[in-house]
């Protein structure tokens, strides 16, 4: 499994090794003491969460959880592609507003790890996309809060015509980042 930094400190792209012959490949997609050890943390992924997009040009996000309720999120893609983007919001954080953004795939088996204080969203690049992540924390419907997917002021590549893109009703009425109350 190899871990890449990132230019935000704390996200990290992962890659797991993958064994491959005739028949597929085999790959460990997480295991506890090398991701601890690699990212320098001690954590307990509490909760698997999935989710299916049938059209191109979905996007889920910006979403976050609150304190008491935030969470990590380790991520990726089982099935088609994806933009995965994640965006500093932790106050103190010299790297505050900045993004990381990472394609993943069902090919490329990447997986990206966004630690809490952190806005975080995907939009799918195909059809029938899958998208299979681990949380650190519980959902808390209370504590659950999300930032204008397309705010002007983060600039975020999703890697498609914005117009055209497929919300929901609450991603579509989010506050943008300048009116949003940071609970971080």
């Amino acid at each position: 499994m190899k871990f890449n930094k990132t230019d935000i400190e704390g996200v990290f792209i992962i890659t797991p090794t993958r064994y491959q012959d005739d028949r597929g490949f085999f790959c460990e997609t997480f295991k506890a003491e090398v991701f601890n050890a690699e990212t320098d943390t001690n954590l307990n992924f509490v909760q698997d969460n999935f989710s299916y997009s049938n059209q191109a040009g979905t996007v889920r996000g910006l979403h976050y959880q609150a304190p008491p309720f935030e969470q990590g999120k380790l991520v990726r893609c089982t099935r088609g592609k994806v933009v995965d983007v994640a965006v500093d919001v932790r106050p103190s954080s010299p790297t505050y507003g900045k993004q990381v953004r990472a394609v993943l795939s069902a090919d490329n088996g990447h997986q990206i790890w966004v630690p809490p204080g952190f806005l975080h969203g995907f939009c799918t690049l195909e059809n029938n996309s899958e998208v299979a992540y681990k949380v650190t924390n519980y959902y808390s419907k209370e504590c659950d809060g999300n930032v204008l997917w397309n705010d002007p002021t983060l600039n975020i590549d999703w890697g498609i015509d914005e117009e055209k893109a497929i919300l929901s009703d609450k991603d579509k009425n989010a506050p943008k980042l300048d009116a949003w109350v940071n609970p971080f």
